[in-house]
């Protein structure tokens, strides 16, 4: 992350607890974090979302399940209904890839898990060591495991990657209407005012 991008994460006017207020056009984020079990709350949020900023993007830390930031996207003042449906579909897409993955890491440790421990029993050890600590298996013990776990999910891997194409498509096609919507209002002043018309589309 560079040094602006870590500035503005620290740039926060109204903090949210776990949000920092940023500015989208000059800044994204990744993230990593462990995957551990979850309880059905978890599952939903790790923290609070805050409301829509009328100025500013909301980004969280990184899920500790999903291993990816919560975004809350801005809501500019007098939003017209083509940028509402932007915001709405790129709001929805953060949720539902938040949904996809913390489903699939805690699908991936848990079976992950059984794997060692039975892998561990059919050897006539346990799953800790004398000292307490947990035994683990070599690299190519593990090959089976990730080749196996690739192979049983790769019809759920190819529909998610054919619908994140279609939304991060339908999300482009928009993003470029409202740059031509805000370009024309621009440009031609007679229009009535239209680049801050609610209704327009």
């Amino acid at each position: 992350m560079s040094a602006v991008c870590r500035s503005l994460l620290r740039a926060s006017v109204r903090p949210v607890p776990g949000f920092v207020s940023v500015n989208s056009r000059l800044c994204s984020s990744t993230a990593s974090s462990a995957s551990t079990k979850p309880t059905q709350e978890q599952q939903k949020t790790s923290i609070q979302r805050p409301a829509p900023s009328a100025s500013h993007d909301w980004i969280g830390p990184p899920n500790r399940l999903s291993n990816m930031r919560p975004i809350v996207y801005r809501a500019p003042d007098r939003e017209t209904q083509l940028e509402k449906r932007l915001r709405t579909l790129r709001q929805e897409t953060e949720d539902w890839n938040h949904d996809f993955w913390t489903k699939q890491n805690v699908t991936f440790s848990q079976e992950k898990e059984s794997f060692i421990a039975s892998q561990l029993r059919a050897k006539g050890l346990s799953r800790r060591d004398e000292q307490g600590r947990n035994r683990s298996l070599d690299s190519e013990e593990m090959a089976v495991f990730y080749k196996n776990f690739l192979d049983t999910n790769r019809t759920r891997h190819a529909n998610y990657n054919k619908e994140w194409y279609r939304r991060n498509f339908t999300i482009t096609f928009l993003m470029a209407r409202v740059t031509l919507q805000n370009m024309w209002n621009n440009l031609s002043p007679a229009n009535g005012g239209k680049k801050n018309d609610p209704t327009a589309t």
